[in-house]
């Protein structure tokens, strides 16, 4: 089984909860929050380098909050051991709300099943605050390379096997497993070179020294933009309104191919619920303001939303939906 390959409307069938979810905070709620909070800076965790899709979103978050809470948000990059090292910094700060944290799919539903000993349990020691966009990904390639469509691309690979080379944000990512789902369902043997973070991954991409990536819109526009890297599909089963003359993978030869990333915001498990409740309202509303969402959807990201209750809930069910994908692939991380 598959599970990155579904229809549209049996993949975000689920997703689609949040964005309809109430935004409305009781007065009760808001009577029980601490006036002083926040007292002092919160440090807003991304487990990546700067300048990928977790840091863009991160530090629009960051103005967001800021312009609630005052100049109080810090966006600090943790990056290493595919996005473990800020996600454990996190999961064992005090539950204050001073210290939350912005993370991937892959490290949150994925990571689980890749390593064997995490020094930190997500369900256990992480609340979720709000799942806050989803991200559809781009298969770019050096501008060198001559290919023009998927199918070019498939063909150049099938006759050269072993040979090309693909960079990935590390050993389990989203961008790893995306390859390897491309890989396996397009027949190619492609080498896998992994990098601490989607932005070191670029840099050697636009040098020439790796040929192709699967990796998130918000960070392949830049480049692709200003043509040292050359888009060639992205990977939601619907174009995306941000680039709308690409091609989805699925129209341009596999069939129902679909990878799509999200990210959310999350705290120490044991932060006061009256600090999550307040956190989950000022992010959403900050994300759903027109001129935000309008850039976001034009940098790649589609805001979505929703309870943290909700939020705990697909975390479960993608968790047990990737275990089956990573035990079919065979990757381990250790």
């Amino acid at each position: 089984m598959r599970p990155s390959i579904k229809t549209e409307a049996a993949r975000w069938a689920q997703v689609a909860l949040f964005c309809a979810a109430p935004l409305l905070v009781s007065a009760a709620a808001w009577a029980q929050t601490s006036p002083a909070y926040p007292a002092k800076p919160i440090r807003l965790i991304v487990p990546f380098t700067a300048g990928g899709p977790t840091d863009i979103l991160a530090r629009v978050i960051g103005q967001k909050l800021n312009e609630t809470f005052g100049p109080q948000v810090i966006v600090d990059n943790r990056p290493g051991a595919n996005g473990n090292i800020g996600t454990e910094l996190v999961a064992k700060s005090p539950p204050d709300g001073y210290t939350l944290l912005l993370a991937s799919a892959g490290i949150l539903t994925v990571n689980p099943s890749l390593h064997s000993r995490l020094p930190f349990d997500v369900t256990r020691d992480l609340a979720p605050v709000t799942l806050a966009t989803s991200i559809t990904n781009v298969l770019v390639v050096h501008p060198a390379l001559p290919a023009k469509s998927v199918q070019d691309f498939i063909r150049l690979a099938q006759s050269r096997p072993g040979q090309l080379s693909y960079a990935s944000a590390g050993t389990g990512s989203a961008s790893h497993l995306a390859m390897e789902l491309l890989k396996s369902t397009a027949r190619v043997d492609i080498l896998h070179v992994p990098y601490k973070g989607a932005t070191p991954g670029i840099t050697d991409l636009m040098g020439g020294h790796v040929q192709v990536m699967l990796i998130g819109l918000p960070g392949a526009l830049p480049p692709v933009s200003a043509g040292r890297l050359k888009a060639l599909a992205v990977s939601s089963l619907r174009r995306s309104p941000a680039v709308p003359e690409l091609p989805t993978i699925a129209e341009s030869g596999l069939p129902g191919f679909e990878v799509i990333n999200w990210l959310g915001v999350l705290a120490p498990a044991g932060t006061p619920r009256d600090i999550i409740t307040r956190l989950h309202q000022e992010i959403v509303k900050g994300l759903q303001q027109p001129d935000t969402r309008e850039k976001l959807v034009s940098q790649g990201f589609e805001t979505m939303g929703g309870a943290p209750e909700q939020f705990a809930a697909y975390l479960k069910s993608e968790t047990a939906k990737w275990a089956k994908v990573v035990k079919a692939s065979g990757v381990k991380a250790d």
